[in-house]
């Protein structure tokens, strides 16, 4: 199949610009301008699945974020059912994170091979939404930033992220408001498990003075596992079109996704049922 780029169809769902361009709808939710935004650079069809793929995947990354917002911000104000009802929200869009993995679940080496070059070093792991829900669980590395010295807004959001605290900072700061001795700071680095946070977790799970607080562990569990399982459909969808190829963009490609998806996310919340 040939690389050349082509200038393809573009659908035409009314122009959604001005009033009185297309249907009440169409302008909303800007039609015209969300069917502008496919533009395959090649004549190879799966392309577009690729670009629709990701693109869909980049939308829910900035859903996602704003449901874990929310749930920060509840759980600032001590609000446990706001915080909950964000995060059960989240988990819906989780769900579909991991299963648009779908659309790109049966490309073979060859249909990805074919228009691989024309996307060059681009690669799914700069994604800034992306790294700023890493850095929203706990995720954190400041050499990432590095990737966006040439897009100093990213940097300047991906800076205060890293800086401040993520989700599951939050949630242990609440614990502490409850009274239990979780001597925990949020940082810079990834989170690592710590045996004191365990110990505040299994307090919660055995003291029926903190039972209020289960709920919450487990809406987090149900984050962390989708978190998993995006991780894993990520690295099996690789394996099947490109495998341990290096990836593009200058990533380790599949060894980096076999670590990440090897990563628990809030640790302790696993470790402490190995005692309950």
């Amino acid at each position: 199949m040939g690389h050349d780029a082509v200038e393809t169809p573009k659908l035409s769902f009314g122009r959604g610009g001005e009033p009185g361009d297309g249907t009440p709808y169409a302008r909303y939710v800007r039609l015209a301008e969300l069917h502008s935004l496919q533009n395959p650079r090649s004549k190879v069809p799966a392309e577009l699945s690729f670009i629709v793929s990701t693109q869909v995947m980049e939308l829910l990354f900035g859903l996602l974020r704003h449901e874990w917002t929310l749930a920060q911000q509840a759980l600032r104000e001590d609000d446990l059912p706001a915080a909950l009802a964000a995060l059960r929200r989240g988990t819906h869009v989780q769900n579909v994170l991991v299963e648009s993995w779908d659309l790109l679940a049966t490309m073979t080496p060859h249909e990805f091979n074919a228009f691989r070059s024309v996307f060059g070093e681009a690669s799914g792991f700069q994604s800034a939404a992306f790294l700023h829900l890493e850095f929203l669980l706990g995720n954190k590395n400041p050499a990432l930033l590095r990737m966006y010295d040439e897009a100093p807004d990213d940097r300047a959001e991906l800076s205060a992220a890293l800086r401040a605290p993520g989700l599951y900072d939050d949630a242990l700061a609440l614990l502490a408001r409850h009274g239990l001795d979780v001597p925990h700071e949020p940082s810079e680095q990834r989170h690592r498990a710590d045996p004191a946070v365990e110990a505040a977790w299994r307090q919660v799970y055995t003291d029926p003075a903190h039972a209020a607080l289960q709920p919450l562990a487990e809406a987090l569990l149900d984050v962390a596992e989708r978190v998993t399982r995006w991780r894993q459909r990520h690295l099996a969808a690789v394996r099947r079109a490109m495998g341990a190829k290096p990836g593009s963009g200058g990533s380790s490609g599949l060894t980096w996704l076999r670590k990440a998806a090897e990563q628990d996310v809030f640790p302790e919340l696993w470790t402490v049922r190995d005692e309950l």
